[in-house]
């Protein structure tokens, strides 16, 4: 039996595209990720297809580094781009339907920072602000901010859990008609519906309230793509979406099964999350063609780009035939089970130190052929049940994601998977979740009820 409802779709668009050779397609424009007409046009674009949301991947650093010497400059991925807490009001006020979400961290923020800016959003977008809640990871995050290695990966989910609190604690600070505006009595809000937080933790005191109300959702998405242990409990304690990784409908199942799963000791239902693994598409009017784009690209890839892909597992390779043979690790394995995996492929493919980092570049899960044959894929895994939907990672921008909206979203509309219209005004509404209640608002209900 067909699954009832709508699948899901948010469209990423961190810099230029999700393959590191994008930058160099000959329809790219390479300084892109500097010019604000290239965020308009795929934000613009996103919405004519009807998506759920643009989102943002967002690094305080530059996370690659120069391994082997030369490959960073060769590379234009996750390099220099706009920060999306000042770009994102500006792509709301060319938008009116999208949600609009980006990466803030919890490990190089404040929580009262955090809670006031998604709040602003949420009020100049009209209720279409998104919050990926991540912990920053990389050593070259932890130098720009007066630290010379990150946080221990317990204390970070710690930390994050706690941040995540914080922040919703703030945004509930004022019931929905707290401020009453009424000028004739010269009240300006009612006091018994302001609230301080008065939040003291192990790792953050605030006193609140926060300096901004009267969010249009209630208050911003929530969305996590965490899949570690600790990530998973957090996403079904409080996420509203998660971001997933998957390469094959099984484990993408297993993951869906078991974040929701968790959720009902939080007492939350299953459809108050909505599981969006990601998906790299190109499409052709045939498969021979969609398949000829993709190796396009893959040819593009810059040899020292794609030694930089294989640097961590095997060290510097740059000595040797890329169309030779893979040789032996150049360095001791960082991490021993990764090493190991990258030598597997290798030998079992016979492969090449072209064909190893081609493979590695160009992985990922893909869906490449014609529209009927991406459709196809996408309604496996939606009527499987192992998503509700999916986040778009177009290998390069803006073509990737114009085709999406040419091609595949008629297909999955003719199909009765996908809208043909926005179904309300907000994110939240679009996303088919409920208005949050406020703590404090559904606290007096409690007390008006039992006093009845």
């Amino acid at each position: 039996m067909a699954r009832q409802g709508m699948m899901k779709l948010g469209m990423s668009m961190r810099g230029l595209g999700y393959h590191p050779a994008a930058w160099r397609h000959p329809d790219v424009p390479s300084d892109g990720t500097l010019r604000f007409e290239h965020y308009a046009h795929n934000a613009k674009m996103a919405e004519q297809g009807l998506f759920d949301m643009i989102f943002f991947a967002d690094g305080i650093g530059l996370r690659e580094r120069d391994e082997p010497r030369g490959s960073l400059a060769r590379s234009g991925y996750e390099l220099v781009e706009m920060e999306p807490l000042t770009l994102l009001p500006a792509l709301s006020v060319l938008t009116k339907h999208i949600g609009l979400v980006t990466t803030a961290s919890t490990t190089y923020n404040e929580p009262y920072h955090i809670a006031r800016k998604f709040a602003t959003l949420d009020l100049i977008s009209g209720g279409r602000a998104g919050w990926n809640i991540v912990t920053s990871w990389s050593e070259a995050e932890a130098k720009n901010f007066s630290r010379e290695e990150h946080l221990e990966y317990d204390l970070r989910y710690e930390r994050a859990a706690e941040f995540v609190e914080v922040v919703k604690g703030l945004w509930d600070c004022w019931e929905p008609d707290a401020f009453v505006y009424d000028k004739q009595s010269g009240l300006f809000y009612d006091e018994s519906r302001m609230h301080l937080l008065n939040h003291r933790g192990k790792h953050f005191q605030v006193r609140g309230p926060l300096n901004v109300a009267g969010m249009p959702q209630g208050r911003p998405i929530l969305v996590q793509a965490g899949a570690s242990e600790p990530g998973r409990e957090i996403a079904a304690a409080t996420a509203d979406v998660v971001y997933a990784a998957a390469d094959s409908v099984s484990a993408a199942k297993a993951y869906y099964d078991d974040v929701k799963g968790r959720m009902a000791k939080y007492g939350r239902d299953w459809d108050e999350l909505k599981i969006m693994p990601g998906v790299r598409t190109i499409v052709g009017a045939t498969r021979a063609e969609a398949q000829a784009k993709f190796d396009r690209l893959q040819e593009l890839t810059d040899p020292l780009v794609g030694l930089a892909r294989v640097y961590a597992a095997l060290g510097d390779l740059s000595g040797f035939d890329i169309d030779g043979p893979v040789p032996e690790p150049q360095r001791e394995a960082q991490v021993r089970s990764a090493t190991e995996r990258v030598m597997k492929r290798a030998r079992d493919g016979n492969l090449t130190i072209r064909q190893l980092y081609q493979q590695i570049v160009g992985g990922g899960f893909y869906l490449i052929g014609t529209a009927s044959d991406i459709v196809d894929g996408m309604q496996e895994w939606y009527e499987a049940e192992a998503c509700d939907g999916f986040n778009v990672l177009p290998p390069y921008l803006p073509g990737c994601c114009d085709d999406f909206v040419e091609h595949i979203t008629p297909e999955l509309q003719r199909r009765g998977l996908f809208r043909k219209a926005y179904e309300g005004a907000t994110l939240r509404e679009n996303l088919g979740l409920k208005t949050p209640v406020n703590r404090w608002a559904a606290e007096r209900a409690a007390r008006s009820a039992a006093a009845e």
